[in-house]
C-alpha cells in the first residue's frame, strides 16, 4: 500500500475536513499510527535541535503544531472503537493503547523539552504574550511537571512502565465490560413477561432478539448504569429482578470478562504511580490539576450532601414499602416501578404517558436544535451527502445567524452490540486558528432501536440525555481558540460537565417544550396540566437520585484515596465498607455504577473525578438561576453565555471564565434547593 492511499496521512478535502469514512479501511489504522508516532517525535527533535534560546515561537508554537497525523487517526479510531467496535478494533486498541502511553511519555518526560518549556515559563513576564499564549505556557509547564518530567531517569523508567500497564489494563476493562454487557442481555420467552412495556419497547426487544437469531423471543439489552429505564414500567417483579440481577453481575461472575482483578490492579498501580510523582494518593494527584485542587475539598462537598440525601432516600423508601405491603421488602429492582406509582399518587405524573410526546425526530429538530436556534441564532441542516462512520450516524451542518460556517454535528442515536454503554461526545476535528482547522463533533447515545417503520419514542431520561450531550457538542462547536491544546471541551475534568448540564434546562423550558412535545399520532401538544404536574414533582425522588450518584462518586474517591501501602484484596468488601462509612449502604439504593462496571473511573478518564458532575452542578444550578433572573431564552443571554464561557474553550481558567459570565463565584444554595437538600 502506498502512502498516498492512506486517507489519514493528509487533511481531508471534504467539507469541514470530515474524515473520509467511505475510504477508510482497517488496514489504514496501524500504518497511520506508526507514521504518526514517528512524525511527532521528529517534530519534537526538531524543536530540540535549535541552537536558539527557547522562546514562545521556537518552542511552544512548533509543539502545538506537532502530531497532526497521529491526531487524525486517533480521533477516528477511538471514536470507532467506542461506538462501532469489531474484533479488529478491539485487538488493535489493546496493542495501540500502551504504545500511545509510551509515546506520550517520550514527549512529556523528555528532559530537554521540559527544560525549554521551563525556560519559557521562567521568562513569562518578559515576553509580552497575549492572555491565551501566556496561559498555554502555564498549562504546558504544569502538565509536564505533574506528569513527572522532573523525575530522575530511574523513576522515569518506572513511570513509563506504570503508564503503559495502566493503559493496557483500562483498555481490557472496557472490552470486558462490553462483552459482559452483551452476554448478560436478558432473554424473555414471551411478551407476557414484559407486561407493562409499550409497543415501542416491545418492538425494540423483539428487534434485539432477532439480531441474535432468537426469533419469537424478546431481549432486554443492558444499559451502563445499574438501573434500567424499563424497570419503571415492568409490572412483573420477577422480570424486574432478572434485569437488575444481570446488570449488577457484570464483571463479577467469573470467566474471562471478570473485572475484579483489574479493579484491584488498576487502583494499586495508580496509587504506586501517585507516590512516585510525589502524592499520597491518586485522588490527590488528579485533583491537583482540577478546579477542586485537593481530595479534601471534594470530600467536604460530598460529605455535606450525603447525610441529607440518605435521609431523604429513607423517607422515600417508606412510601414505597407502604405500596408494596408487609409481605415483601423493597428491593433495588422495585424502586423505579414503585416510585412511578407514588409519583402518580402524589402528583398524578406518569412518565410512561409522556413517551408518545417525545418522538425522537421532534425532540431533535423542534427541541434540541430549536433551543439552540433561539438562544444562539444558529441553524442545522442535515447533510445526507456526507458519509459518517456508521449507517445510523447522521451528519448535520451548523451555521451561525449570519450564515457563516460553524461546524458539523454527527448524531449516533441507537444502541448496538458494538457500542459501549452510556452517552458521550467526541471531537473528530477540533477548531484551531493556528492550524486552520474547523470543527466536527459527535454525540453517541444508546436508545433501543424499534423495528423498521416504528417511531422512536424516547423516555423522559433519554430526552434529558440528548439535551445534555448536545450541551457538550455546543461547547465543542462554539469554542474559538488559537491553540489546539485549548480546543472545544479541553477544560478541567471537573468543569467539563457544566455546559452540558446547563443545556438540560431547555428540555422543560416552556417555549421549547411547547414546540417539540407533540403526540406522535394525534399531533396534540403535551397538555399544560401534565407539564404543571411535572414541575410540581421536580424534586420528587431526589433522595434516591442523589444517593445513587453520591454512592458512585464516593466509591470512586475511596478507590483512589488508598495509598501505595494499603492492601485491598476483595472488591465487594471494599465497596461495602466504603458505602457504610458514608451512610450510603442502603441495599435498595445501589450505586449508579458498581466497581466492576464503573466505566467512568476504570476506563473512561473520570478516575478520582466522578465527583465532577455534582461539582459542576453547583455552577449549573447557579447559572440556571441567572437565566431565570435575566429573561431566560433570549439571544442576549445566549450571546453572553457563548462569548464568555462556551466560546473560550480551555483558553483561560474556567472559574475565571465563570466569574466573567456570572459576575461572581457560584453559590451552592441553588443546588441544595434543586436536590431537596436545603432543609
Amino acid at each position: 500500500m502506498s502512502d498516498t492511499a492512506n486517507p489519514f496521512l493528509s487533511p481531508s478535502t471534504l467539507p469541514y475536513q470530515l474524515p473520509p469514512f467511505a475510504e477508510i479501511r482497517d488496514e489504514h489504522y496501524r500504518p497511520a499510527f506508526e507514521l504518526g508516532f514517528e512524525e511527532q517525535l521528529r517534530e519534537v527533535e526538531a524543536i530540540l535541535a535549535s541552537d536558539e534560546p527557547a522562546d514562545f515561537e521556537n518552542t511552544m508554537i512548533p509543539l502545538e503544531r506537532s502530531g497532526q497525523t497521529l491526531l487524525r487517526v486517533a480521533e477516528v479510531f477511538f471514536n470507532k472503537s467506542s461506538s462501532d467496535s469489531t474484533d479488529f478494533t478491539n485487538a488493535l486498541e489493546e496493542e495501540i493503547a500502551p504504545r500511545l502511553a509510551a509515546h506520550q511519555d517520550a514527549i512529556r518526560l523528555n528532559p530537554a523539552l521540559y527544560a525549554r518549556i521551563a525556560a519559557v515559563h521562567d521568562r513569562l513576564d518578559e515576553l509580552g504574550l497575549d492572555a491565551e499564549s501566556r496561559y498555554l505556557v502555564e498549562r504546558y509547564y504544569t502538565e509536564f511537571t505533574l506528569a513527572g518530567a522532573g523525575l530522575d531517569d530511574a523513576d522515569k523508567e518506572l513511570l513509563r512502565d506504570y503508564n503503559q500497564r495502566l493503559s493496557t489494563l483500562t483498555t481490557r476493562f472496557e472490552k470486558n465490560l462490553l462483552a459482559d454487557t452483551n452476554e448478560l442481555a436478558v432473554v424473555f420467552d414471551s411478551a407476557d413477561e414484559l407486561e407493562g412495556l409499550g409497543e415501542g419497547e416491545l418492538s425494540a426487544a423483539a428487534q434485539a432478539a432477532g439480531e441474535r437469531g432468537l426469533d419469537g423471543k424478546y431481549v432486554v439489552t443492558l444499559v451502563l448504569p445499574t438501573g434500567h429505564p424499563w424497570l419503571a414500567d415492568l409490572t412483573r417483579r420477577e422480570s424486574r429482578e432478572r434485569i437488575m440481577s444481570a446488570s449488577r453481575s457484570r464483571g463479577i461472575h467469573g470467566g474471562e470478562n471478570d473485572n475484579r482483578d483489574l479493579v484491584l490492579e488498576i487502583t494499586r498501580l495508580r496509587a504506586e504511580r501517585a507516590r512516585l510523582l510525589g502524592f499520597d494518593t491518586h485522588a490527590a494527584y488528579v485533583t491537583a490539576d482540577e478546579t477542586a485542587r485537593t481530595p479534601e475539598a471534594v470530600a467536604d462537598m460530598l460529605d455535606r450532601l450525603a447525610p441529607a440525601a440518605a435521609r431523604n432516600a429513607r423517607a422515600e423508601q417508606a412510601d414505597l414499602q407502604r405500596l408494596l405491603g408487609d409481605g415483601a421488602t423493597v428491593e433495588a429492582w422495585d424502586w423505579a416501578h414503585l416510585t412511578g406509582k407514588v409519583r402518580a399518587e402524589k402528583f398524578d405524573v406518569d412518565f410512561a404517558a409522556m413517551r408518545p410526546y417525545f418522538e425522537a425526530e421532534r425532540v431533535l429538530h423542534d427541541g434540541v436544535f430549536f433551543a439552540a436556534e433561539q438562544l444562539y441564532g444558529i441553524s442545522f441542516t442535515e447533510r445526507p451527502d456526507l458519509v459518517a462512520y456508521h449507517p445510523e450516524a447522521r451528519v448535520f451542518e451548523a451555521h451561525n445567524e449570519d450564515g457563516s460556517e460553524l461546524g458539523l454535528y454527527i448524531l449516533d442515536l441507537y444502541t448496538r452490540d458494538s457500542k459501549r454503554g452510556g452517552a458521550w461526545m467526541n471531537p473528530l476535528v477540533s477548531q484551531s486558528a493556528l492550524l486552520g482547522t474547523p470543527t466536527v463533533v459527535v454525540n453517541n447515545l444508546n436508545v433501543p432501536k424499534p423495528a423498521a417503520g416504528e417511531p422512536t419514542l424516547l423516555t423522559y431520561d433519554e430526552t434529558n440525555t440528548l439535551f445534555h450531550e448536545f450541551g457538550h457538542a455546543l461547547h465543542g462547536l462554539f469554542a474559538r481558540v488559537t491553540y489546539p491544546r485549548f480546543a472545544g471541551t479541553n477544560v478541567f475534568r471537573d468543569f467539563v460537565e457544566f455546559p452540558s448540564q446547563v443545556n438540560e434546562m431547555w428540555m422543560l423550558w416552556p417555549e421549547v417544550l411547547e414546540n417539540y412535545a407533540v403526540h406522535h399520532t394525534t399531533g396534540e401538544r403535551m397538555p399544560q396540566e401534565l407539564v404543571d404536574k411535572l414541575h410540581a414533582a421536580e424534586s420528587f425522588n431526589e433522595g434516591f437520585a442523589t444517593s445513587e450518584y453520591l454512592a458512585a462518586a464516593l466509591l470512586d474517591q475511596a478507590w483512589h484515596r488508598i495509598t501505595a501501602d494499603d492492601a485491598v484484596a476483595d472488591v465487594a468488601a471494599f465497596e461495602a465498607d466504603a458505602l457504610r462509612e458514608v451512610g450510603l449502604d442502603n441495599p435498595a439504593v445501589p450505586p449508579r455504577y458498581a466497581s466492576t462496571y464503573f466505566a467512568h473511573t476504570f476506563s473512561g478518564g473520570y478516575d478520582a473525578g466522578y465527583y465532577s458532575y455534582i461539582w459542576s452542578e453547583v455552577l449549573d444550578a447557579d447559572t440556571v438561576e441567572w437565566f431565570r433572573e435575566n429573561g431566560g431564552l433570549t439571544r442576549a443571554n445566549g450571546d453572553r453565555f457563548r462569548s464568555r464561557l462556551l466560546g473560550v474553550g480551555g483558553s483561560k481558567d474556567p472559574l475565571e471564565a465563570y466569574r466573567d459570565f456570572r459576575g461572581r463565584d457560584a453559590r451552592i444554595e441553588p443546588l441544595l434547593k434543586r436536590r431537596g437538600l436545603d432543609s
